[in-house]
């Protein structure tokens, strides 16, 4: 990549230690983009073997080498010093993936004498480390010890109450556990310390030991929060001695674990944590008086690149998908994570950040691409064309809950796939191509039944009237209906409660069908920031980002970096962390003449086709569960694409949606060069993001009231084969696995699957534009009533589920 200038403005570097890439982002003092750099674990460190950056092991094993972490380190901070003026990074921020580092009691080293000579991975190679390869967030294998912490505790309103969080298998508290049950000799006894990863690469960077901060701690299912009423009186957090003795198994071990977690910094990350240390000086040249602002999880740092709003709900799509929102008050119940905010001043009154998550995220979205089609593209369509809930019939709506992994509360117990039919449990749905449809709908009505049970006990604060983002016809058009007779504790038809925008970003948001689904689930606008809309048009469906464009934990990281610094050189600016950064952004879009933020520094234009995928392991586009080509037995219900039905269905489908509206030109392929968007599509009238079936099939009608509902435009499935799709060789799905796996009977010629068309920008105001998002989807009052009245049976069957009653 070439080289910057040597000479220009301050420059603030932020580092991201994910899953399956070292990522690096570098802005300037008016957050514009000016440098990315990364280093991705398989194919530029293929001496570890790892896919995705991690190792999968039998019994749920989810782990990566600590090794690895620094070789790809050492590579990252070459890129930076061969291709930067490092001289010019004012401040460095960091992120990294949830997961422990255990390094040996004998071998802990001195981390400020390193010799800038030899590369950090020689300074500390894996025997330095009590367990060489640590479980990373989606390991599993702890989920049983963690039950048992909860169970000591009394139970998870016990557990939440007491330490913020009820049972999971990532909080660190279940995972020491393990460790101590599982290598008593080989690990536990040989540990002098542990550390959470986004610690480790904070030590490593300042060079000395360096602290977890509140934000962090309250994760780990040990730690009092200060605002927990169980806090002493100096409001003063503190570990939880309870906890570390189960941990540990005793008093006197208990003590031990206490010694290894270390204290934790609550000052609420607006201080620096340190400077660059000694031997980044020597060996890459950056400058003595670079600061280090306090590191935090990657998650957390995407939430804070968004600059999130209170009423704005974050959807982040991925391994494991969350539904983060801006919380005002320390209310934690095992119905949602609580987390202090990341980025305040000490002074300022607490935020926080309340979390809901699920675990069945990626996998069993790539499993059901593998089970019902042969692409992402194929799997987009059906969920564009099925209608709500699996059918267009009010009675007959089909409901999935795919559970692969052990999950939070209320899932903690529930592993399996149920489907129900009417009502009753079956082992398949009479219409397979429902099941891409089903499957991304409970996954996110799963969230908007927690959405609501978490507003309900007033953790966000009070909503703001006047910011509904559609008008509301509730009272007109359905009803009055009191909530308990649905047996709900929320109205299911009442949308004021709910978010009045979803800022989304991961590999899921990419997809139009996706975006809109959320958008009508919600009844929300959904915006996409603009470097994953720009990014998804050279690689479609990988949450990592493509070559030359930054990820948003980095990019988030940098942001805070600017922020600390600005604090504590005394350059000026606003306290609250996203108003001083919404200040800088306006200030840039004045000064530029409302130029969008730059979303890439290769210069290469965005396009649909021609892209090259990269390994997209570990980004949905992959699964522990099986590939096509040996399908296995879960291939039992395998369809292909055939290019000629498929343009006959084609036909046959735009004569029944005849009322869809035509995208306006510009926008789809849009700007010079194929780009997703230019300025002049943010004045233009966009509805609906189109998915590539609809786009290809859409007539030149147009709806006179706005929006066209997907309750009244999608077609008939009964009519027939709906041409994204279709049976192997016109077979049952038993003969079709039949033939999948080497049986005797015929079988159609695959064809080479139709490349998704992502996500595209449609018509943004300026508010959002000038902080880099862009509108990809508008909510559907219809389409959000015919949810509504899905709800309570939804509710009804997951409580079923739940209770293991099916």
């Amino acid at each position: 990549m070439p080289a910057i200038p040597k000479s220009g403005p301050s420059l603030f570097l932020g580092i991201e230690l994910g899953i399956d890439q070292l990522r690096a982002s570098i802005v300037d003092d008016t957050l514009e983009l000016v440098g990315v750099e990364c280093v991705d674990f398989d194919s530029e460190l293929p001496e570890y073997k790892t896919q995705g950056g991690i190792f999968t092991t039998p019994g749920e094993a989810y782990t990566t080498p600590v090794e690895m972490w620094l070789k790809g380190l050492d590579a990252l901070f070459e890129k930076l010093h061969r291709n930067y003026d490092l001289t010019k990074i004012k401040a460095i921020g960091g992120a990294a993936q949830h997961a422990l580092v255990w390094w040996k009691s004998t071998t802990v080293p001195s981390l400020s004498t390193l010799d800038p000579h030899v590369p950090l991975h020689q300074h500390f190679p894996s025997h330095i480390f009590s367990l060489p390869n640590t479980p990373t967030a989606q390991d599993t294998s702890s989920q049983t010890h963690a039950l048992a912490i909860e169970a000591l505790l009394g139970g998870p309103d016990h557990m939440a109450a007491r330490v913020g969080i009820c049972a999971n298998a990532s909080m660190v508290a279940a995972q020491m556990l393990r460790v101590r049950e599982t290598w008593q000799q080989e690990v536990w006894a040989r540990t002098g310390r542990i550390q959470l990863a986004s610690a480790f690469l904070a030590s490593l960077i300042t060079g000395k030991w360096t602290s977890m901060g509140d934000t962090e701690a309250c994760a780990t299912g040990a730690w009092v929060h200060a605002a927990n009423q169980l806090a002493t009186p100096s409001g003063q957090g503190y570990w939880d001695e309870g906890v570390l003795d189960i941990v540990g198994g005793s008093r006197e071990e208990g003590r031990r674990v206490r010694g290894w977690l270390g204290d934790v910094d609550a000052t609420g990350g607006s201080r620096r944590v340190g400077n660059v240390s000694r031997y980044l000086i020597d060996r890459y040249g950056f400058d003595p008086e670079t600061i280090v602002s306090s590191f935090t999880t990657d998650y957390l740092a995407s939430y804070l690149s968004l600059l999130p709003s209170p009423g704005d709900a974050v959807l982040s799509f991925g391994p494991i998908d969350s539904l983060i929102a801006p919380a005002q008050l320390y209310m934690p119940t095992r119905l949602f994570n609580l987390f202090p905010h990341p980025a305040q001043d000490s002074s300022e009154k607490r935020k926080y950040i309340a979390v809901i998550s699920s675990r069945n995220a990626d996998v069993p979205r790539a499993l059901v691409r593998d089970m019902y089609t042969k692409s992402w593209s194929a799997f987009d369509r059906l969920v564009a064309i099925v209608p709500p809930g699996g059918s267009i019939g009010l009675d007959d709506k089909l409901f999935s809950f795919w559970h692969l992994q052990p999950d939070s509360y209320p899932f903690t117990r529930v592993k399996g796939i149920y489907r129900f039919e009417t009502g009753v449990k079956v082992n398949e749905f009479r219409d397979l191509r429902a099941n891409p449809r089903c499957l991304v709908e409970s996954q996110l009505l799963t969230f908007r039944v927690k959405w609501a049970k978490m507003v309900s006990t007033g953790v966000l604060g009070p909503r703001k009237s006047g910011v509904s983002p559609t008008p509301t016809p509730l009272a007109t058009t359905r009803p009055s209906i009191a909530h308990s007779s649905l047996g709900l504790p929320f109205d299911p038809y009442d949308h004021t409660p709910l978010p009045t925008r979803i800022l989304a970003t991961g590999a899921a948001a990419n997809f139009p069908s996706v975006a809109n689904v959320v958008g009508d689930l919600f009844n929300a606008p959904i915006f996409l920031p603009l470097t994953q809309i720009d990014s998804a048009q050279v690689v479609p469906h990988r949450n990592a980002p493509a070559e030359g464009y930054p990820s948003r934990a980095s990019l988030g990281s940098a942001y805070v970096a600017r922020w600390v610094w600005s604090r504590e050189w005394g350059a000026g600016g606003l306290g609250v962390f996203e108003d001083e950064m919404k200040r800088l952004l306006g200030k840039r879009w004045i000064s530029t003449g409302g130029a969008l933020l730059r979303s890439n520094v290769n210069g290469a234009p965005s396009t649909i086709g021609g892209y090259t995928p990269g390994s997209g392991a570990n980004s949905g586009t992959s699964t522990p569960f099986g590939h096509p080509g040996g399908r296995s037995g879960l291939g039992n219900t395998v369809f292909v694409e055939e290019d000629e039905d498929e343009e006959i269905e084609r036909e046959r489908i735009s004569q029944v949606t005849g009322g869809l509206i035509v995208p306006k030109a510009g926008i789809i392929g849009g700007g010079p060069g194929g780009v997703a968007y230019n300025t002049s599509a943010f004045g233009t009238d966009r509805l609906r993001t189109q998915t590539g079936s609809t786009i290809d099939s859409l007539s030149s009608g147009t709806s006179p009231g706005g929006a066209p509902s997907s309750v009244f435009t999608t077609p008939d499935l009964g009519l027939g084969n709906l041409g994204v799709l279709t049976p192997v060789g016109g077979l049952s799905a038993n003969s079709a696995a039949a033939s999948a796996n080497g049986g005797s009977t015929g079988a159609a010629t695959p064809t080479t699957p139709t490349p998704l068309t992502p996500v595209v920008a449609l018509a943004t105001s300026d508010t959002e534009a000038q902080i880099g998002l862009a509108k990809v989807a508008e909510p559907d009052v219809d389409a959000f009533m015919t949810y509504a009245a899905i709800v309570p049976e939804y509710s009804r069957l997951e409580t079923m589920v739940v209770k293991g009653i099916v």
